[in-house]
């Protein structure tokens, strides 16, 4: 993949698996008899490291050592796909990593939860109701007491989602491009999960840089459709201001779908586990109820309602997150 002939991307450190593949999901498409179905499967962009994090977090890190960073502070989910990634790569790379988590565990350690603490990330957790009202004020005191402790300390925000994020999106759609380009086809529509947005906000952006004429849509997975659409602007306006770039914000058009979220984030209905169970035999694609099994679900109603047209291509940018399958498995009949 080579940088745009118009901008250059930032300093980039090496830890995802790319290119990704572009797969068709050959039976779920002749099942639904509209556009084929395509997934990029960020899900494979490593092991304990796949999903999409890893992409954004290839800048933020290198940002983080370009500034002396010995300690990185984060914040998420109890089983945040974002913190996990962040505490391995931290291990990987010699830092300190510590986790902020929204969440008590209940029992033993499962999921992503279990691979920070073998990560040694420093973790602690605090009621949602606290988290959600205190959470600038937690990560600052975090940073304060290491820069009390002689650290240097760098704050990454909520799945690594502002301005050098964006990045992440930005060049996979460089990816994209080619992907495209050797499977011989032109979708009309690229669709992800928007969790805390970022994803969106690279995509949205990356596909006006590099050429790309299809719409990006994000299925929301906890806040509504209004919530997005500024959240997306706020990152690609942080990201103008961080760096030149030829790109008018004006033109850059942010959709949501909200129609999909269920009884609120981390929570699916059983139809999200039908659609993931389905994808996993049908297809061997594997799902998670808290991203991608929603806009996924969303993805399937939205086709068959005809919003999508009737023919053509479709790409789900799968973004990972199989480790949080396993704490909701009482979920699932077999």
């Amino acid at each position: 993949m080579s940088d745009s002939p118009q901008f250059s991307l930032p300093p980039r450190l090496s830890f995802a698996v790319r290119p990704t593949p572009l797969q068709l999901l050959e039976r779920l498409s002749r099942e639904l008899g509209g556009p084929r179905v395509w997934a990029k499967r960020d899900d494979l962009t490593g092991s304990v490291l796949s999903g999409n994090k890893v992409r954004k977090l290839e800048f933020t890190l290198a940002q983080a050592l370009a500034q002396g960073a010995d300690t990185i502070i984060t914040c998420g989910g109890l089983q945040s796909n974002h913190c996990r990634a962040t505490a391995l790569l931290c291990a990987q790379i010699g830092v300190r990593c510590e986790l902020i988590l929204r969440g008590e565990a209940r029992g033993p350690f499962d999921g992503n939860l279990l691979l920070d603490h073998l990560a040694g990330a420093a973790i602690s957790t605090y009621p949602p109701e606290h988290y959600q009202k205190a959470l600038p004020a937690l990560l600052r005191e975090a940073a304060d007491a290491a820069r009390s402790e002689g650290r240097a300390p760098f704050v990454i925000p909520t799945g690594a989602s502002d301005g050098i994020g964006v990045w992440g999106y930005i060049a996979a759609c460089a990816e994209l491009r080619d992907d495209f380009a050797r499977a011989g086809i032109s979708p009309g529509h690229i669709v992800c999960a928007s969790g805390s947005g970022g994803t969106q906000a690279g995509l949205s952006a990356g596909v006006a840089l590099h050429g790309i004429d299809a719409r990006v849509w994000g299925f929301a997975v906890c806040d509504d459709a209004a919530y997005f659409q500024r959240k997306v602007r706020e990152d690609l306006l942080d990201w103008r201001q961080r760096y030149v770039v030829p790109l008018d914000l004006n033109a850059v058009s942010v959709r949501v779908i909200d129609d999909y979220i269920g009884p609120g984030y981390a929570q699916a209905g059983p139809e999200v586990f039908d659609t993931i169970r389905h994808l996993a035999s049908s297809e061997g694609l594997v799902l998670d109820p808290v991203y991608t099994g929603k806009a996924f679900h969303g993805l399937i109603e939205e086709l068959k309602r005809g919003r999508f047209g009737d023919s053509g291509d479709i790409v789900f940018v799968h973004t990972g997150g199989v480790f949080g399958l396993f704490p909701q498995r009482d979920q699932f009949r077999f």
